[in-house]
């Protein structure tokens, strides 16, 4: 455990300090949102935002209230010390980022994709601390609110009966000025397509709600888009239940929507939204042989409480007021970038990829190109990719793309 972690109970009759880490919309929209919110409550405080823009960090903080900027993250930990930072920057700077922050002694919350390879998450994880944190969460935002929560008590517990087919699909439209943005469409900083960057939140949700998955089949192209990456793909996914789901992740569709649909055996439960989801977005057919009063039950979902980063925060800072690992860390944040590195794997190379099997020494294990032929950008087609799992650095400089990051939530990605 790093020597300037708190003990558990530390954090208990105060507030949480926070540090947003790039001021690009998901930092100024989504997570200064949901700080503030928990700020109103008594809960956190933000202490300070940093990012490579001098100016953007001078405005951002007059505008916010913040009391510190900073371009230089080192600089801040030391200085500020918070007990939280929150990352929302491009996906190339996230491994960085998240170890620096964690030797530091601060709980983590990085948006998504969470890091660009399985060596890099790996690297985070190994940074953690070993008993009470702290720890790296990502922002898998989709997974909470009354929804997600009602259905996924109906399916632990079987009362809709075993999930047997399912369809999970990510179907967006970004022209051609979106990838006029330097760091779009290349491996190296946006770590992959439309798999990687915009679906990557409905199969969490998707694993999330059905359990593990043992063995995907895929294939990916470039159909419209003059980009390193993909711009669709789709998958066939069977889970260790037996269940069998399609995927399907486009940015190539004028009609925008993102939806999951679980067939049971007693009845299918559906979710059609775009950026985010409430109750009303659920919906529950039975089986004609269910009786009304367990229909009723069933899409009782309560008070609503739709999906936001606002969820999730309350959820980490309960843990972190805990001491526990929360959900979307560990082997729990890693089983969606796993199931993409497979789907990668398995469409470059024309074969089924069992969860499991990507680890130090295979070529997707530090790359998700893999070094094939075709995809991966022409300098490395022909190279050994290096495993990076180990050395990662301590963020000597900063590196914070101005103006970038993730983009969520009503903020198209």
């Amino acid at each position: 455990m790093p020597p300037s972690t708190p003990p558990p109970g530390a954090l208990d009759g105060r507030r949480i300090r926070a540090a947003i880490v790039g001021l690009g919309a998901i930092g100024r929209g989504s997570h200064l949102t949901a700080l503030r919110q928990l700020t109103a409550e008594g809960e956190t405080e933000v202490v300070a935002a940093v990012d490579i823009d001098a100016t953007a960090v001078e405005a951002f903080c007059a505008e916010s209230g913040v009391p510190h900027g900073y371009t230089d993250l080192e600089r801040m930990l030391a200085e500020q010390r918070p007990d939280l930072v929150t990352i929302c920057t491009p996906p190339t700077l996230h491994r960085e980022q998240s170890v620096t922050a964690l030797r530091a002694g601060a709980w983590v919350w990085c948006e998504k994709p969470p890091m660009p390879t399985l060596a890099d998450y790996d690297a985070v994880e190994a940074e953690e601390g070993e008993a009470a944190g702290p720890y790296a969460s990502i922002v898998f935002q989709h997974r909470f609110g009354s929804g997600t929560r009602h259905v996924r008590a109906l399916l632990a517990g079987q009362a809709l009966g075993r999930p047997l087919v399912a369809h999970c699909q990510t179907t967006w439209y970004r022209d051609t000025a979106y990838y006029a943005v330097p760091w779009r469409g290349r491996w190296e900083t946006e770590g992959g397509g439309p798999a990687m960057g915009h679906g990557i939140h409905q199969m969490d949700l998707l694993l999330d709600l059905l359990g593990p998955w043992s063995e995907v089949r895929a294939m990916a192209g470039r159909l419209v888009h003059d980009v390193e990456t993909e711009d669709v793909s789709t998958a066939l996914v069977r889970f260790e239940s037996g269940a069998m789901a399609t995927v399907v992740n486009s940015v190539l569709s004028p009609d925008e929507v993102s939806r999951i649909r679980i067939d049971c055996e007693r009845a299918t439960v559906e979710l059609t939204h775009l950026y985010g989801h409430a109750n009303a977005d659920w919906r529950i057919t039975p089986a004609p042989d269910v009786p009304d009063d367990t229909v009723a039950a069933w899409r009782d979902f309560g008070a609503d409480v739709p999906s936001s980063h606002l969820a999730q925060l309350r959820e980490l800072v309960a843990s972190m007021r805990a001491g526990q690992r929360p959900r979307s860390s560990g082997a729990d944040g890693r089983t969606s970038l796993e199931l993409i590195a497979a789907l990668y794997k398995s469409a470059f190379t024309d074969a089924t990829v069992r969860r499991g099997e990507i680890g130090p020494g295979d070529p997707y294990y530090t790359a998700m190109h893999g070094g094939a032929a075709g995809w991966a950008p022409a300098a490395t087609a022909s190279d050994t990719v290096a495993d990076t799992s180990t050395g990662a650095g301590t963020g000597t400089s900063m590196g914070v793309v101005p103006g970038a990051g993730a983009t969520e939530a009503g903020v198209p990605a």
